[in-house]
Parts: structure tokens; sequence; C-alpha cells
């Protein structure tokens, strides 16, 4: 039986399948370094982070349209669905779009539509939390925090060259952003350690931690992390796939539980990293650790109303999760 699950941390422009990423870029005469779904597999295995962050700007650069960015949310819901998802909150980096010529409004409007369909057509509750990339200019973060408060956006994040480029700079437009609101969900600890993690907290207040896997590292960090019950969103498979972490066996997860710290169990680029939710889960359950503590810690961790949060934990409670 498949049992309930909530994902946090999807980039929605990493979950676009091959053939459909082949079909979109012909729509737009995009050129893709492959034109094959075999050779965007080949394309797919990363040397380190770094990598995979060059691969990911040149194969979603084929997003182009309104149609292309509702598309992805509906589609991603549909898959996630399948899995058990009953919530999950999309990632999607606008200023990467806008660089490539596209108008924030139609990138905003297309995620924002899609979530709406992808509820419609799907029963999965999305919530969108646009990334500003690291190394992009000021204004171009207050801008995507000036759009995700015009479209009504839970929040917003940093991602991206997380060695390159520290949190504090950025520290500013994240203070304004949570004053008129949205939640801070920066990236932190995935390939940089405590420091980073540390930077995001104070910097950018964090509300919740996209990785923080690093935190391991530094027992006062983990010490502070489950007592704040700050929320980290944990990507086993990816963080396998881009090097963060040598052999699954030698995840942190486990211990991270273990000191009392909330971890939410999500894919990052499903599409890019030849996973899915179920396959994340099972990854994260490998270790023994129970899929209802994943499930409760992405309750705490959602960026939704108490109306929401009251349904999923009714949705928690109601399902018998002996039967999974």
């Amino acid at each position: 039986m498949t049992y309930p699950k909530i994902e946090l941390h999807v980039h929605l422009e990493g979950t676009v399948r091959p053939e459909t990423l082949l079909e979109i870029a012909r729509r737009n005469d995009y050129p893709l370094p492959a034109d094959t779904v075999e050779g965007l597999a080949a394309l797919y295995e990363f040397r380190d982070f770094e990598h995979f962050v060059d691969v990911w700007i040149l194969t979603t650069n084929a997003l182009q349209t309104e149609a292309d960015f509702r598309q992805v949310v509906v589609d991603y819901a549909a898959e996630a669905a399948s899995h058990g998802a009953v919530y999950m909150e999309g990632i999607f980096s606008p200023a990467e779009r806008v660089r490539r010529g596209v108008s924030w409004d139609e990138v905003f409007s297309g995620f924002a539509d899609g979530a709406v369909e992808a509820r419609e057509l799907h029963g999965v509750e999305v919530a969108l939390t646009p990334d500003i990339p690291r190394g992009f200019t000021l204004d171009e973060a207050r801008q995507t925090v000036r759009y995700a408060l015009r479209y009504g956006m839970v929040g917003v994040g940093l991602g991206g060259l997380e060695a390159q480029y520290p949190p504090e700079p950025y520290g500013e437009v994240f203070r304004r952003a949570r004053a008129e609101g949205l939640a801070s969900v920066p990236h932190a600890g995935e390939v940089v350690g405590p420091a980073s993690i540390w930077g995001a907290l104070e910097a950018l207040e964090a509300d919740r931690l996209r990785h923080g896997i690093r935190a391991i590292e530094d027992p006062a960090l983990v010490r502070e992390l489950a007592a704040r019950q700050i929320v980290l969103d944990v990507c086993p498979i990816s963080n396998l796939r881009t090097g963060a972490v040598r052999s699954l066996e030698e995840h942190p997860l486990p211990r991270l539980v273990e000191a009392g710290v909330l971890c939410s169990i999500a894919t990052d680029d499903p599409a890019m990293f030849d996973t899915d939710l179920g396959r994340d889960y099972e990854a994260a359950c490998s270790f023994g650790l129970d899929p209802r503590s994943f499930y409760d810690a992405g309750v705490a961790g959602a960026l939704c109303g108490d109306e929401t949060k009251a349904r999923l934990r009714a949705i928690g409670d109601a399902f018998d999760w002996t039967l999974r």
C-alpha cells in the first residue's frame, strides 16, 4: 500500500522527464546537447555538484513559455501523486529564465497557474517557493521577492553554487522578504559545511533548510537545529548522485534523526537524478527509520496555513502505517 507523503524540496525544472524535455525543446526550437533519451541519460552522469549545475542550466533553458512552466507543475503533480504525495512545495528559478529573455510575469504566472491546475486535476496541494540563484545580483534577488509577493508565493530560497557564494550578502533581501510574510528556505549544508548553515540561520533567518546534512559535522549546530525544530529537506539520492555523500550507507540522515533533528524527504531534481518520491523514501527508510517521522516532519516544515496543516495531520493520523 502506498503511504501518504509530503515533499518540500523539488526543483520543478528538474522534474521534466527526458521524453518531455525533448518535446519541449523541439517546440521551442532550443538545441539541447543531446537529442535522444539515451543521450540525455548519459549527460546526467554528473562528475560533481558544479557539473550538475552546468547541465541543469543548459537543459532547463529549454523551458521558455508560460505553457511550459504550467505543464511542468501539472506533470510533476501527477507523478508525485502516483507515489502518494498529498502536499508539495515546488521550487523554480525565475531569474534564470528572465536572463534568457522571458518576462517575470510569464514565469510566475505559468508556475502559479500550474499549481492551481495541479490541485484541480490531481488533488495535490502545491505551494511555490522561487529560488534566488547564488551569484545573481541583489536587484535580481529583490525582483524575485517582489514577484513572489505579487503572485502569492509562500517563501523564497537561495540555491546554486554554495561553495562559491556564501549566504551573507543576501541577508538584507531575506530580511525584507520575511518582513513581508515570505518564509526563508535557503539551500545550505549540501556541499559546504556548518559555516554555510550557520550563515543561513543567522544572515537569512532560515525558517527551514534545504539539505543541511553537513550539520552533522558540528555537534553544537545539530543541537541548535534540534532545539529550534528547524526542518531539513533531505534528498538522499540527490546527495549520492552529486557526490555530496560517497555512498548511501554513509549518509548522515540516521544520525541526524537520532539527534532529534526533524528531517523531511524529497527528490530535489528527480528526472536528472533518475529517482522518484517513492525511491527516495525507500532509500531513507533503508536505515530502519519510520516513514511516519518523515511525514510528520513534512507537516511541521510545510509553509501552509493552519487549515491545510490540520488536513495534512488528519491524513497522517487516519492512515494505518503498519500496512505500508
